[in-house]
């Protein structure tokens, strides 16, 4: 049997304690409805449908298509079929120890370091998720080919709305976001599909912007004595306001130095999500003999990604799981298609703006 501590350690009895620990911070995009549970990844990774476990190909039904044939008692008909397109999702598995010594212990009076690392776990593995959603954001918007009628790279250009760049008549308000920036963004990218999108993630340098402006609305609840208090959660032009300083920056050098600030726009539910595990997701390794005694709490996660409208390719990918390096490369990813052509862009709820605050 395993020690915690020295103490009895059961693994099962531990994993419960884990998932049971609430009220800890995680980073705002994986908390939010843009990640959503999918039941065909449940069934492709857990269910194991699907020979293999660490990637897969899933079906998209296409919509029904053509022009419908004259009824007139004369002309034959002549039927069609549907278009079936398809989709790589993925999984990807991430590992960790933490060491804490018995000396350490002994000369701080009985400080417990490794129960401080216990209850920091989850929110240790709610960043380390959120910066693979990071990394596939900026994977599918470096899609460049000119496969698919490039339809790729097509999607980039329209689901893109870049004010940062210096242009001759370029102000200071010209480049940061402003009255217009939200409903160009949502128009551009999906035309009249942009209702599509719900979520507007940013930094808090661009929210301050909007603020300075009046443009944030801040929702209000009555509280039980009946005042009016704001919930710290705003919308702007209808979409709901998530602040989060790990979205992307970029310092520009040249004749003028700035920061670039990237701003997300998501649909509810563009990413699917599920936690399918590992054989042994904690295990502690004691090692009494190494600097007086030491214990080593070691934690694996293995979790399964769908994105909406857009397929994993896998073309460059050295392991069985991808790196976040591997997820940036825009050889990996594709719009959903059927081999000779693209889903339509619009029904692909991801937008971005870049600006300079």
């Amino acid at each position: 049997m395993a020690k915690f501590d020295s103490k009895t350690f059961n693994a099962e009895a531990f994993g419960k304690y884990y998932s049971a620990v609430e009220n800890t911070k995680k980073q705002e995009l994986k908390k939010s409805r843009a990640v959503v549970s999918n039941a065909a990844l449940k069934e492709v990774f857990q269910n194991n449908s699907q020979t293999g476990t660490a990637y897969a190909v899933i079906p998209y039904y296409g919509l029904l298509a053509g022009d419908a044939q004259n009824y007139d008692g004369v002309s034959d008909l002549t039927p069609t079929t549907t278009t079936t397109f398809e989709q790589g999702v993925f999984t990807y598995g991430r590992m960790k120890g933490w060491t804490e010594a018995d000396f350490a212990y002994d000369i701080t009076g009985g400080a417990d370091f490794m129960a401080n690392v216990r209850t920091q776990i989850q929110e240790y593995w709610a960043n380390i998720d959120q910066d693979v959603l990071l990394s596939i954001l900026k994977g599918i918007f470096s899609m460049n080919g000119t496969e698919l009628k490039s339809a790729n790279k097509n999607f980039v250009a329209k689901h893109t709305l870049d004010i940062s760049k210096t242009i001759a008549e370029a102000t200071d308000e010209t480049t940061l976001v402003g009255v217009s920036t939200l409903n160009t963004a949502i128009q551009k990218a999906c035309g009249d599909n942009k209702n599509k999108f719900a979520l507007v993630f940013m930094h808090s340098n661009v929210a301050t912007n909007l603020e300075n402006l009046k443009l944030l609305k801040y929702l209000t609840y009555t509280d039980a004595e009946g005042i009016e208090r704001e919930l710290g959660l705003a919308t702007w032009n209808g979409r709901t306001v998530i602040v989060d300083d790990s979205m992307p920056t970029e310092e520009k050098k040249g004749t003028n130095n700035y920061t670039q600030y990237t701003t997300y726009i998501l649909g509810e539910g563009a990413f699917g999500f599920e936690e399918v595990g590992a054989k042994v997701p904690f295990e502690l390794y004691r090692d009494p003999k190494h600097r007086g005694g030491e214990d080593t709490l070691i934690s694996r996660i293995r979790n399964a990604i769908s994105v909406a409208g857009i397929s994993y390719l896998k073309k460059s990918q050295a392991t069985n799981s991808p790196t976040n390096a591997e997820l940036q490369k825009p050889e990996n990813w594709s719009l959903v298609n059927d081999g000779t052509d693209a889903i339509n862009d619009k029904a692909v709820p991801f937008a971005r703006i870049i600006s300079r605050g």
